[in-house]
């Protein structure tokens, strides 16, 4: 599954202009210390952190996306950074865990 279809399949928000990309896993986390440590390229990240330090570490991961989660209100710096690297940012209303169910229903774990 790639980008575009999740973003139809879940109804996210994009928040920013990007290439779609191939998802690839799934990884959960708050800490961007911990996902610049054990993300894998192409995974989608979960988290409700929202300040722009997830968009440098989201880069250097090659992340196929940000997912922020529970309807955290993301700042417009971390927009626009995002929107700078083209790092994928998405947006959700669903708390962490119900996304993470409704990904693994669709076969992404």
């Amino acid at each position: 599954m790639d980008t575009r279809e999740l973003i139809e399949r879940l109804q996210l928000k994009q928040l920013n202009q990007f290439k779609h990309r191939s998802i690839d896993g799934v990884f959960i986390s708050d800490m961007v210390s911990d996902t610049m440590a054990r993300a894998r390229p192409g995974n989608l990240w979960l988290t409700m952190q929202t300040y722009k330090s997830i968009i440098p570490a989201a880069n250097l991961v090659d992340v196929a996306a940000v997912v922020v989660t529970s309807g955290k209100e993301v700042p417009a710096e971390t927009v626009e950074l995002a929107a700078r690297y083209a790092v994928p940012l998405l947006w959700s209303e669903l708390p962490t865990f119900e996304l993470a169910v409704k990904l693994h229903a669709l076969g992404i774990g």
